[in-house]
């Protein structure tokens, strides 16, 4: 369960990171209003995780379903470049994370 819960935890990071990009600055108040509340849904299931998985693995899943999960919706919504260099470099943080998984006790 906390994986999942730890999964959840990265999606919301993703929505957040990608909010950013929707609030101008913050000065757009709906899209401010949801990063906001998708920053503390993020910070609080990863707080929930962290009672059951080690500290180091939970952060570092939790950073790197972010980080692939934002860097790919860039792809997708912004019409960010998507070379060979960049999507081998986000598939060996995928492994990382499948990696930490399969080396932590649950």
């Amino acid at each position: 369960m906390a994986w999942i819960v730890l999964l959840l935890a990265g999606l919301f990071e993703v929505a957040w990171a990608i909010g950013l990009k929707y609030t101008d600055g913050f000065t757009r108040p709906l899209p401010t209003a949801l990063t906001l509340a998708a920053m503390a849904a993020s910070v609080l299931l990863l707080g929930v995780v962290m009672k059951s998985l080690p500290v180091g693995t939970a952060y570092a899943v939790w950073v790197g379903v972010g980080a692939v999960g934002t860097a790919l919706l860039g792809i997708v919504l912004f019409a960010e470049p998507a070379t060979a260099g960049r999507l081998v470099s986000l598939g060996l943080i995928v492994a990382g994370i499948v990696g930490l998984k399969l080396a932590t006790p649950a």
